[in-house]
């Protein structure tokens, strides 16, 4: 899916062709260079800032900081989306995408509204004048730079030619300048003042002289120790317990590790739809009352159509590795004329004829000059079929008068190639789109022909060819095993009979198992916009249906995906801080680290030495640092922490003065309990003058990192954000 980044709002070249073409197609009587200026009609109006914040709820879908998010606008970008995603992938996007990019566009549009909630107390825009400046530029972001007619005779942008076009398009309006303003102007807009907004936040961090002096000098301290650690595993789980109590407390100090959404907790019984033993067998049997006939048709193809297979026939030849056949090494071995199957492939029951055999080069060589009649990048139309089939011919029958191949390519081709004379070097069986594929692997070595596929017309000219390997024409009878309507009248009964006898005790296990059922418990917190419910992808109506329901209430089936569903609502959970069930998986092993640790200093006592505690726990005392490994700075030490993990506070108190003359006192750590006693702390070599330049800038770009890095985050913690999307989808 396409989305701007915040810091990478670039104009997107592939989405400016696609504008231009489709004002052309509308009929717009002027140049393209013109049109590709019309972006330039925001000069004439100041950047664009949202105004809907007094607008009534019913005409947004939300508020963020009291601005709205106007319904209208919101599905505008959405069709958008949509549109781009059916243009790519070739159809239209199912349920569970469609959510998702609402939820894309909902996400871009909540970052907006706060980019520029925050621009407007600072004063922060974009004019008319950046955009001229961008417009009339050099920086690869400008689009003007990929039109040939606004540049001089030394490739550069002519600004007399740029300004006379804005005088041109000055006139322009309606959906021309909105296509153009949502496509390419607001994201150029949202770019320019968010970056500026991230650089004021990133100009204002610095790196104080006295923090470099600090940070330099306990860079080159090293500290030397002995020290016994004691691992909470020393302490069986057995031996504590974890109260709600002490969930409930520990809650209370770390109230932002449990911070809960709303939403919903779900669970569910399904009734399968999917095709039983009986359709399956329905099925094979219906494919091979068909065998026969199928083995003496004459009309293949007609056969085919006849009997309505799901796998169209194809009369090319193919090798083995092309043959999209699971039983592909069977197939190729039974005699010209022979049937094999049925055989289950992909979900159908399918059996295969055998009609010839040839040879075919393994690999050839070709080079073509391509006419086109679509824009490759956005699939729109660029000349019509006809003008561009006669000017093929004539290259063609220039080429076989006499013309150098090369020479036309390079003068008259459109493709990438041109620059090679066509040249398309080497490429084996199915690298090419059908027809040129055809073509090149079914015609001799010199051929020349002018062949049509989906990108236009190509004067195709056959180079070389290498090997030979043995090709087969296969024709596939394939019927899809599918549920008859009585197995899915079976489901969809014994899905209303459970749903009708619903009470509080449906949903129990042993219930349920009585009856040959089974719940899936949805492990997750379900939000009020999802469209995903576990391994659902098209339950979105179920998902609204939760949350106008009550805990434990019980569903009207639902048919999602290949099954019958019926859910309740096991627990309905507010947005603030999560209680002590939902809290204690997280919470229940830091308490038992506590608890141990506690237990571990009662048993060590107050003054613990190093060899008392290692006797105590019939441990060793170790030591550490003698090679320098152990510095202030580090956030692991190699020689101490590497086996036992992170343990900051160690790390500090090695570098204790105190812990010089006696042992420390037991340091309860993330892993165990410490103590150690500091046998020296050392200092190392400064650094060069050329290093600690390094460092210091290291250290700014650092702590620039640190201060810009969850900015957005930072702004939607602190903003007012109102979703009211699930009011309308």
């Amino acid at each position: 899916m396409v989305f701007y980044p915040i810091f990478a709002l670039h104009f997107n070249i592939d989405i400016h062709m696609q504008i231009i073409q489709g004002i052309r197609d509308k009929g717009a009587a002027i140049t393209i260079a013109v049109i590709a200026l019309a972006l330039i009609a925001f000069i004439l109006m100041d950047a664009k800032r949202d105004a809907s914040g007094g607008k009534s709820m019913a005409s947004n879908i939300g508020k963020i900081n009291g601005r709205g998010v106007e319904l209208s606008e919101f599905n505008k970008r959405v069709k958008q989306q949509e549109d781009q995603e059916e243009q790519r992938y070739g159809r239209k996007p199912n349920s569970a995408q469609s959510v998702g990019i609402r939820q894309q566009m909902w996400d871009q549009m909540v970052i907006e509204k706060l980019v520029y909630n925050e621009a407007d107390k600072l004063g922060i825009d974009f004019t008319s004048k950046e955009l001229y400046a961008l417009l009339s530029s050099e920086d690869p972001a400008n689009p003007f730079l990929q039109d040939k007619q606004l540049m001089d005779a030394s490739g550069k942008l002519d600004i007399s030619k740029v300004n006379q076009a804005i005088n041109n398009i000055k006139k322009m309006k309606g959906e021309q300048r909105d296509m153009l303003n949502d496509q390419i102007v607001d994201p150029s807009q949202l770019n320019s003042v968010a970056t500026k907004y991230f650089s004021l936040i990133s100009a204002g961090t610095y790196y104080p002289t006295w923090m470099e002096e600090k940070n330099n000098k306990e860079t080159i301290a090293f500290a030397s120790v002995s020290y016994v650690s004691i691992p909470y595993t020393a302490v069986s789980d057995s031996a504590v317990k974890v109260t709600d109590a002490d969930v409930e407390k520990y809650i209370s100090k770390n109230k932002d590790k449990f911070k809960q959404e709303a939403g919903r907790m779900i669970s569910y019984v399904s009734f399968s739809q999917l095709p039983n033993s009986e359709d399956s067998a329905r099925i094979k049997e219906s494919v091979n009352a068909l065998k026969e006939s199928f083995k003496t048709e004459t009309n293949i193809k007609a056969f085919i159509a006849r009997n309505t297979s799901v796998v169209e026939f194809d009369s090319n030849f193919l090798p083995k590795s092309k043959i999209q056949s699971t039983q592909a090494d069977s197939i190729v071995k039974i005699p010209v004329g022979e049937v094999y199957g049925p055989y289950v492939d992909k979900g159908s029951y399918v059996i295969a004829r055998v009609l010839g055999t040839k040879t075919l080069p393994d690999s050839v060589k070709a080079r073509h000059i391509l006419i086109p009649t679509i824009d490759p990048q956005t699939r729109q139309p660029i000349a019509e079929d006809s003008v561009a089939k006669k000017q093929a011919d004539s290259i063609f029958a220039a080429i076989q008068a006499g013309a150098d191949f090369a020479q036309m390519a390079q003068r008259f081709s459109s493709d990438g190639s041109k620059d090679k004379g066509g040249d398309l070097g080497t490429f084996g069986y199915g690298a090419m789109v059908p027809e040129f594929n055809d073509f090149c692997f079914n015609k001799t070595t010199g051929s020349r022909q002018v062949v049509r596929t989906m990108f236009g017309y190509h004067i195709i000219e056959i180079m070389s060819q290498k090997g030979n390997s043995p090709a087969y024409k296969v024709a596939f009878l394939a019927k899809e095993i599918q549920a008859s309507e009585a197995t899915i009248n079976n489901a969809s009964f014994a899905a209303t009979k459970f749903a009708t006898d619903r009470n509080e005790k449906s949903f129990d296990t042993a219930s349920l198992q009585k009856k040959g059922l089974q719940k899936v418990t949805v492990p997750t917190l379900v939000k009020e916009n999802d469209g995903q419910l576990g391994m659902l992808q098209e339950a979105r109506q179920l998902i609204r249906w939760a949350f106008d329901a009550k805990k434990g209430d019980v569903s009207d089936p639902y048919s999602i995906d290949d099954q019958f569903v019926v859910a309740t609502v096991d627990n309905i959970l507010s947005e603030g801080t999560q209680d002590v069930k939902n809290a204690r998986p997280l919470a229940e092993s830091a308490i038992k680290q506590e608890k141990k640790g506690a237990l571990i200093l009662t048993k060590l006592g107050n003054a613990a030495t190093l060899e008392s505690a290692a006797a105590t726990y019939a441990l060793q005392v170790l030591n550490a640092g003698a090679d320098s490994s152990i510095v202030f700075t580090a956030k692991v030490s190699d020689k101490i922490v590497s086996e036992l993990g992170q343990e900051p506070k160690v790390i500090g108190a090695c570098f204790n003065k105190e812990n010089q003359t006696k042992p420390s006192t037991p340091i309860v750590g993330k892993n165990g309990v410490y103590i150690i006693k500091v046998n020296g702390i050392g200092t190392k070599n400064a650094d060069s003058p050329e290093a600690a330049d390094e460092n210091r800038k290291k250290q700014i770009s650092d702590l620039r990192s640190l201060s810009t890095g969850n900015w957005i985050e930072a702004l939607k913690k602190n903003a007012t954000i109102k979703d009211s999307r699930s009011e309308f989808y």
